[in-house]
């Protein structure tokens, strides 16, 4: 079976748009969660990292609440997730940083 071929059940686009987009559904939930995320030669706990590291990069901190969350669940641990994050902010600037950092945060308090 290779990764085309798996499906994870993934309905985040369909819970988040539904039939108002369902292209969008159809491309968040078969094609990058289905698809991308399931191929073998990076690790879901890479992937999650790559993904952090590219949306504190762009200060995307809407996908960040969704996204450091899966990290978590995808094995990086609380203080990994800090070292990024302050690894990143010296290559994608301060603010990018602060901002998820204030993110995972959240994310952490709200858990405890």
């Amino acid at each position: 079976m290779t990764a085309n071929d798996e499906h994870t059940g993934w309905t985040g686009g369909q819970d988040a748009f539904g039939d108002f987009a369902p292209g969008m559904a159809h491309y968040t939930d078969k094609v990058l969660f289905d698809e991308v995320w399931e191929r073998p030669d990076l690790s879901k706990r890479d992937r999650s990292l790559v993904t952090i590291a590219a949306l504190t990069a762009l200060g995307k901190t809407d996908q960040l609440q969704f996204h450091l969350a899966y990290a978590r669940q995808n094995g990086l641990t609380d203080d990994e997730l800090k070292e990024a994050l302050l690894h990143l902010a010296f290559y994608a600037g301060w603010p990018n940083g602060m901002g998820a950092t204030a993110v995972l945060k959240n994310i952490v308090e709200n858990d405890q």
